[in-house]
């Protein structure tokens, strides 16, 4: 495998969610520096080999606001 990509969103509750597509990785952190760094972690400890060689982030961001 050579790349796995992740869905990464403010969490309700303040700081970052994410969740890898195809594989249930999910993660969360304070800042935007942790999250990736707990990204990282997170790959390592499912992948045991054939570790992903690309980390690829999809940063959404949801808003709502009145018309």
């Amino acid at each position: 495998m050579n790349e796995i990509i992740f869905i990464v969103k403010e969490s309700p509750e303040g700081g970052y969610e994410g969740r890898a597509l195809g594989f249930s990785i999910f993660v969360e952190g304070d800042t935007y520096d942790e999250i990736k760094e707990n990204i990282r972690d997170a790959i390592h400890c499912h992948f045991e080999k054939d570790i992903p060689k690309l980390i690829r982030i999809h940063f959404t961001k949801e808003e709502v606001f009145a018309a």
